[in-house]
């Protein structure tokens, strides 16, 4: 598709719903080669700094030490399919070796996001180079041995964690906007069919990605993002972001049901500067470069540099300018790895508190990076999400039925219109 353009508004597809099945399979024999497939991402979070607020609680937190002899169960999303999966945890920000004892896999009760019970004949060990436990150092991430699990697309994934000796730091890796409820209880309970008592925490913890065995036509596509991505006043345990409504069209679509969304956004996070986690410049090739099969990029960002910056106009001409630059990086450093790169224009925020200016200085500098995005014909496809959730009387706001009523976040009525904007052909291999 590289070097053909689109410029895409509303589009009408209805969205479809797909169970869950988790079942052993025959692994592929080791050192077999993978020439009928590969390893994909299926469900990815963007790994953070934990905030104190978002720490768990005490008694998981206490003394320097966090989960010491403590379970933590969470359910994931899978975007796609395969019939073997493997596990990726991150200590990037932690601030000592993390050492886990035992993980298992599970069908969540139900097939549910969000619960603590699992259907006690699905769970699985998971490995680490034929050992229970790992250590991973600080900063680094690990992968665990290839499970023979079918999981199928669009269900819920159960991993449960337990960690003996605890994780001695308060900086501890996480995604605290996972808009899906975590567990958390005293003891090894990685095989309990349930965890009565279990302290809940709508958090994710040290978990960064899911991967499956595909075959070759599955790709993955990388959602860049910040709080609009990540789906804040979207429906907790709901999974109705816009990333999740989107991947519910392409499962309807046989031309794109081979494709995994990623979304590797985090609310409050900014293109240039880091704030909450890592600006995306700096994180761009651990969160997009470094995931499994990624063939699509879409960048929907920057609205935070916009509002976090001086509203004098000077600063805003030079955000607006540094954005545009951070464009054309994302393009370069994404091209050289054969992933295309589609843009989408940032949405209005006029009766926001902290980001409206009376002056419209800040407006002025978001109409002028989605002139670039609209009009540069650097990127490969142009998503116009400002077009899709605008309000046409008032266009520097949002449309009322799809604002969650701080003029700047959406319902799950607004992530479903942005969700529609997007063509699916965009994602056809």
């Amino acid at each position: 598709m590289r070097g053909k353009r689109f410029v895409v508004g509303l589009t009408g597809v209805l969205a479809v719903a797909v169970g869950l099945t988790v079942q052993s399979v025959e692994a592929p024999a080791a050192g077999n080669p993978v020439a009928a497939g590969q390893w994909v991402n299926t469900w990815t979070s963007m790994p953070q700094l934990t905030e104190p607020g978002n720490m768990p609680p005490v008694p998981f937190t206490q003394d320097g030490l966090v989960m010491a002899d403590s379970t933590l169960r969470q359910t994931v999303r899978v975007t796609v399919g395969g019939p073997n999966l493997r596990l990726r945890f991150s200590n990037a920000f932690g601030g000592a070796a993390l050492p886990i004892t035992a993980v298992t896999v599970a069908k969540p009760a139900g097939g549910r996001a969000g619960v603590s019970a699992i259907e006690p004949g699905s769970v699985r060990p998971v490995t680490f180079n034929g050992r229970a436990a790992t250590t991973i150092p600080v900063g680094a991430q690990m992968v665990s041995d290839p499970l023979p699990v079918r999981v199928a697309p669009m269900t819920n994934l159960t991993v449960t964690l337990y960690l003996a000796a605890g994780q001695a730091s308060n900086s501890i890796t996480s995604h605290p906007g996972s808009r899906t409820t975590s567990y958390l209880l005293a003891g090894n309970h990685t095989a309990d069919p349930d965890l009565p008592g279990a302290t809940p925490t709508d958090h994710w913890y040290f978990l960064s990605g899911v991967e499956v065995f595909a075959g070759r036509g599955t790709a993955g596509a990388v959602m860049l993002g910040d709080s609009l991505t990540d789906g804040r006043g979207s429906t907790t345990n709901g999974n109705d972001r816009w990333p999740d409504q989107l991947l519910d069209r392409l499962q309807g679509d046989r031309h794109t049901a081979d494709v995994a969304i990623l979304n590797q956004a985090a609310g409050g996070n900014r293109v240039l500067n880091d704030i909450l986690g890592p600006s995306a410049l700096a994180r761009f090739d651990r969160d997009v470069l470094a995931t499994s099969g990624v063939e699509w990029l879409l960048v929907f960002e920057g609205i935070n540099d916009i509002g976090t910056a001086a509203a004098a106009p000077e600063a805003q001409q030079q955000v607006a300018a540094d954005l545009i630059a951070a464009f054309q990086q994302f393009v370069t450093r994404a091209h050289a790895q054969g992933i295309e790169v589609y843009g989408a224009t940032l949405l209005p925020f006029g009766g926001n508190t902290g980001y409206d200016d009376p002056a419209g200085a800040r407006e002025s500098a978001r109409q002028t990076v989605n002139r670039w995005i609209r009009t540069s014909r650097e990127l490969d496809a142009v998503i116009d999400f400002d077009r899709a959730i605008r309000d046409p009387a008032a266009p520097r706001n949002i449309l009322p039925a799809y604002d969650v009523g701080d003029h700047l976040h959406l319902n799950p009525t607004g992530y479903k219109a942005m969700a529609d904007a997007v063509p699916t052909r965009l994602f056809h291999n």
